[in-house]
């Protein structure tokens, strides 16, 4: 060893004669990995910024050719191989929280529910509730509130709670995600190329 002491998990030097070999063994066999690991998450990184930098220079000769743009509003979009074969998707995720006016949605749903009649407005009580219901973060299921604006109830004051719930939506912030797909036939189904090591 290059070094005369080791540092052990309580941040003390104990010199290195006094380190089991086994237990320096495996020091520098985590220590090796780790580094490895790191290159590797570099080296992903940096395709990864390839991917996109190369992905908006294709949009942009589009866009200069047509003069539209290959992506949706929100930027998601898919790239095909001319066989078929291979593709590239580009997505994008917007990250949410619920303002104040979360809370007065919830108290006009409460009254929709207590005046209608009983019975099949049951099922939807469960809905709400399964909405409404915090985790151990203290934060709400945020797609079970959203699907309860897909619920077709023609009632103003559910309109009214669904607005507020449309008002109370704010991103706090986006993510672009690049995933790459291949295939053995035209006709087969997309299969994805894993780039999380955990999945491998």
């Amino acid at each position: 060893m290059k070094n005369e002491y080791m540092t052990n998990s309580e941040g003390h030097l104990v010199p290195i004669e006094k380190v089991k070999p086994e237990d320096r063994l495996e020091d520098e066999l985590v220590s090796e990995f780790i580094n490895k690991a790191e290159a590797l998450q570099k080296h992903m990184a940096g395709f990864k910024e390839d991917a996109f930098t190369e992905i908006a220079a294709f949009l942009d000769i589009i866009s200069e050719k047509y003069d539209v743009s290959k992506g949706g509003k929100k930027g998601n979009l898919t790239l095909t191989s001319y066989d078929g074969m291979y593709k590239v998707q580009v997505s994008v995720a917007d990250y949410i929280q619920f303002g104040p006016q979360l809370q007065i949605a919830k108290e006009l749903i409460d009254q929709c529910i207590t005046t209608w009649s009983e019975g099949s407005n049951d099922n939807i009580r469960v809905m709400v509730n399964h909405a409404f219901r915090v985790d151990k973060n203290n934060r709400v299921n945020t797609s079970a509130i959203l699907g309860l604006q897909r619920l077709d109830i023609k009632d103003e004051m559910w309109k009214n709670a669904m607005e507020a719930i449309k008002d109370s939506v704010r991103v706090t912030r986006s993510k672009e995600y690049v995933r790459f797909y291949k295939r053995s036939s035209a006709q087969g189904d997309w299969r994805p190329i894993n780039l999380d090591i955990a999945k491998l």
